[in-house]
């Protein structure tokens, strides 16, 4: 049995956003070398999410796929952006001080609740098979990287862990 650990980088814009990082996992597993086993793609971050969805085709006026877009809309209806403090219990007082102090952020960035509890919801990864040393995606399947915390363009990191022989 081999573990592989792969990773890169994405530079994420400011505001929620969808990046196809199907052919950089797919690059991962072919410098793996491991033909069957199983590959784990993982967000660190707790506002995003990994997600396999269909290849919608068709973008809007901001570059989001419609499928990507539906799933925002959805969102919006059930868990409303968080726009002003104490629309949401998080942050309380000392989470915004500790990040003030501690961290020299300032408090309007703390206004990310709802990017956390979408990322709950989703989940920050998935595991997709690895057979003949390709992909188990299905027809359609693309692996997206789910940035909902749009407060602030930030570098962020995919992980891809890959266990098998």
């Amino acid at each position: 049995m081999t573990v592989f650990h792969g990773f890169f980088k994405i530079s994420t814009d400011a505001r929620p956003e969808f990046y196809d990082v199907t052919q950089k996992v797919k690059e991962i597993v072919t410098r793996s070398k491991i033909k069957n086993g199983i590959a784990v793609v993982y967000s660190q971050h707790t506002t995003c999410s990994v997600i396999i969805q269909e290849e919608s085709h068709d973008i809007n006026y901001n570059g989001t796929k419609y499928i990507l877009q539906d799933l925002l809309d959805v969102f919006q209806t059930l868990i409303p952006r968080c726009t002003s403090e104490g629309q949401y219990m998080h942050p309380g007082p000392k989470h915004v001080q500790w990040a003030e102090n501690d961290l020299g952020e300032p408090s309007a960035w703390a206004l990310n609740t709802d990017a956390h509890i979408r990322s709950c919801i989703i989940g920050r990864s998935e595991s997709i098979p690895i057979i003949d040393g390709a992909l188990e995606l299905g027809q359609f399947g693309q692996i997206y990287f789910a940035d909902f915390d749009g407060l602030r363009a930030r570098e962020r990191t995919v992980r891809v862990q890959i266990v098998g022989e």
